[in-house]
């Protein structure tokens, strides 16, 4: 899995004109999911998001977490997270996981980070022609990937 974390002070999720998700000072996540991931990718990431110190203490260092702040999540799922563009200039998908799999991931993941979090997830509609607005509160921009835990 890949995730693109931005500290945002509000992003929102617009499907044909309707707000399928909107959040004030949190995370906006785009969430890649391909063939290989398992559930053990899925916890791991969901605990570092959950978890990652990115915003301002009392001294304007980052300190605090996402409970610290009462801060919100927005999870969009984003195959294009998986784009290989090592031959041509037309991206190749090869890498990212069917709907059949990466729907149940991706719907797992809400609910695991609403059980860590104790809050409503946001979300987007998987596979959907999705318009995306933020204000990236920083900006601070953080990319994970479970294939390379050992760097996080």
């Amino acid at each position: 899995m890949r995730a693109v974390i931005q500290r945002v002070s509000q992003a929102n999720c617009i499907v044909e004109g309707k707000t399928t998700g909107s959040i004030n000072t949190g995370f906006l996540v785009l969430l890649g999911i391909e063939d290989a991931d398992t559930e053990e990718d899925l916890q791991w990431l969901a605990q570092k998001i959950v978890n990652l110190r990115v915003f301002g203490d009392e001294n304007g260092l980052m300190n605090k977490a996402l409970a610290d702040i009462n801060g919100s999540i927005l999870l969009i799922s984003q195959f294009t997270l998986f784009a290989q563009t090592k031959k041509g200039n037309r991206p190749s998908f090869i890498r990212a996981a069917r709907p059949d799999k990466a729907i149940p991931l991706y719907e797992k993941m809400i609910k695991v980070l609403e059980t860590i979090t104790g809050k409503n997830v946001a979300s987007g509609i998987f596979g959907a022609d999705m318009k995306i607005s933020l204000t990236n509160d920083g900006p601070v921009t953080i990319i994970m990937d479970t294939r390379d835990k050992d760097n996080h």
